[in-house]
């Protein structure tokens, strides 16, 4: 009789945590982004290397202050895909990261399938938004438009410890640790 007390105490601790974790993984530190929020605008690099303001309308978002790559957001924009084209530095490398399930508008998988046929176009939006952080732009010609921030090639070498490569800015002292 007692070890199946103990049992069950063991079973009931360890499903506790699980659910805890679950939910500080998925829903705890995300928070939702205000259309009106300084973090709502979004903006493009155009061939000059200035980052450019966008119209946006309709903006849903999230971001979380553990991770620079939490952020995630979907909107239209009356932009199209040929003026951004023309205006705008396309994306060499596009990757969009999947978002919580509760995060509805943005499903990455659909998302890279859409860049990699052509049928969404991916600009850089703010490079180095955070340090080795860039934000990335996805739009529609329907003018549904997406974006989330990835680590650029400065960031994935500096946050494994080694230094910045030729052609990085010079990285935080902190970055890396």
């Amino acid at each position: 009789m007692k070890g199946s007390i103990v049992s069950g105490g063991i079973l009931a601790f360890t499903a506790i945590f699980g659910a805890g974790l679950y939910y500080s993984q998925v829903y705890a530190y995300y928070d939702p982004i205000d259309a009106s929020a300084p973090a709502a605008v979004m903006s493009a690099t155009t061939f000059d290397g200035v980052t450019e303001d966008i119209l946006a309308d309709n903006f849903e978002g999230i971001n979380a202050d553990t991770s620079p790559i939490k952020f995630r957001a979907c909107f239209n924009t009356p932009l199209s895909q040929a003026m951004m084209s023309e205006t705008f530095i396309p994306h060499d490398a596009p990757t969009p990261l999947t978002a919580p399930n509760w995060f509805g508008c943005f499903d990455a998988k659909a998302l890279t399938a859409d860049i990699e046929s052509g049928a969404a176009l991916a600009f850089m939006g703010t490079e180095n938004i955070t340090y080795g952080v860039d934000r990335v732009l996805a739009v529609y010609a329907d003018g549904r438009a997406y974006a989330w921030h990835q680590i650029n090639a400065c960031g994935a070498t500096v946050y494994d410890g080694e230094a910045a490569p030729q052609g990085c800015p010079p990285a935080p002292t902190n970055a890396g640790q």
